[in-house]
């Protein structure tokens, strides 16, 4: 054991990381994202329907869980970047915080026998400490991509594996769990998957997360209240951040219209979302590929540029489809700039960080994706009272089933198409006042 951390004390990278630490780095995707995927995909379902506690009740904690992840976000990020130790800034919360995330995460899926009320008191309890081992693991591992990737083209490549791995996390996530607690349960789901998570985040961990040293002109971490002000005084940061909520509110509200639209639009059967949705992600993971040599050619702020704008224009497609097949068309259409986003917004962010350092004097990564964490925490807020809306003004009666007043396919088709292209086209806007132009400082 101390021969362990005197290892992980002394390890630095000193140039390009190599292939194996990208893959092992990238790796950390996967697990991430199963659990971001299998929770905000069942556990509503899991407490109302399978342990039978009042909806009101969940809809509650749920709102109790997301504002305290949206208020993590930057307090970890800022305290990170200030905290000095022997062994980096970053890497002693990944260490500390991979085990008490797996067990949060399966303990939210293996209540003990107890009334309603209990119920919800453990929910709380448990999602409190999963979302505070979440933010301080998943937010440490983002903060180490700009230091372990510090060109534009050593991010293009380094964030592929990464993503290609997040995408296969978020489709196993969605898919693969429903089959896992039909065969073997909630607790054997929660059991599998936890194990799953940590053997990866183990692995990512020892393989690839490695620190730099990193100087700093100032001799002293820099002050809470300047953390903020910097951040939020950046003019490359602010038109970025609400480019990022936009864009990340147009994917929300289309994930939430699919299952409206494939029922209501197409008058298909509920699963059949699943083509849907297997389209936009399965197309999204060569596209990676595809813009990661596209960033390399041009510049981080052109290839979004471009992203976002296949986006926008793929997902107003979705306005015509009278069927499941063509609808899973556009979805191929809007896998590409997917692809794009997720490849590309990060390596902007990093972009970000390093004219910052410049600026400043300090490597300030775990502020900037604290407050960007914090900021794109509104997209769930915009994607609710968006379909709200939609719905309400449409006439939608769920009391009615499928014989729904013809306004309600217009509207649909309007949320899975329409409004998604207006947010995009707000992106597009905030990344084109984006005023870095070149590849790298």
């Amino acid at each position: 054991m101390t021969s362990l951390r005197a290892g992980l004390r002394d390890r630095r990278l000193h140039s390009a990381p190599t292939r194996g630490q990208s893959v092992a780095f990238g790796a950390s995707g996967f697990p991430t994202q199963l659990m971001t995927q299998t929770f905000s995909a069942f556990v509503v379902y899991f407490y109302v329907a399978h342990l039978g506690v009042e909806p009101t009740w969940v809809a509650a904690a749920m709102i109790a869980h997301g504002i305290l992840n949206a208020v993590l976000n930057p307090l970890v990020g800022t305290l990170s970047d200030r905290i000095r130790t022997p062994w980096g800034r970053r890497v002693p919360w990944i260490g500390l915080g991979i085990v008490p995330l797996v067990v949060a995460f399966a303990l939210v899926w293996m209540p003990p026998p107890l009334p309603a009320a209990g119920l919800i008191v453990w929910f709380l309890v448990v999602v409190a400490v999963y979302d505070i081992a979440f933010v301080v693991v998943v937010l440490n591992i983002s903060a180490l991509f700009p230091e372990i990737f510090r060109t534009t083209e050593e991010r293009a490549r380094g964030n592929v594996p990464r993503q290609i791995f997040a995408i296969v996390g978020i489709v196993l996530g969605t898919a693969g769990a429903p089959r896992l607690y039909g065969w073997i349960g909630w607790s054997g789901m929660a059991l599998v998957l936890a194990g799953v998570c940590l053997v990866l985040l183990v692995v990512s961990f020892l393989g690839g997360m490695i620190e730099r040293d990193v100087p700093e002109t100032g001799s002293e971490a820099m002050r809470w209240r300047d953390q903020l002000t910097y951040t939020f005084a950046n003019r490359a940061f602010v038109p970025y951040v609400l480019g990022s909520l936009f864009i990340q509110t147009a994917i929300a509200v289309i994930l939430a219209a699919v299952p409206f639209y494939v029922r209501y639009s197409l008058g298909a059967a509920e699963g059949e979302g699943s083509l849907l949705l297997g389209a936009i992600f399965v197309t999204a993971i060569p596209s990676i590929v595809l813009w990661s040599a596209v960033v390399r050619r041009t510049s981080p702020r052109t290839a979004l540029l471009w992203s976002v704008a296949v986006f926008g224009l793929a997902v107003l497609g979705y306005l015509l489809p009278s069927s499941v097949t063509a609808a899973a068309l556009i979805g191929v259409a809007v896998g590409v700039g997917v692809g794009g986003l997720l490849q590309l917004l990060e390596v902007v962010l990093a972009q970000i960080i390093d004219e910052d350092a410049v600026r400043t004097g300090h490597r300030r990564e775990g502020a900037y994706f604290g407050v960007n964490g914090f900021v794109v925490r509104g997209s769930v807020v915009l994607q609710a009272v968006v379909a709200a809306a939609v719905l309400t003004s449409s006439g939608f009666d769920a009391s009615l089933g499928d014989a729904q007043p013809e306004a309600v396919d217009g509207g649909i088709r309007v949320m899975v198409a329409v409004i998604p292209l207006v947010f995009a086209a707000l992106a597009w806007l905030c990344f084109w006042l984006y005023p870095i132009r070149t590849r790298d400082l």
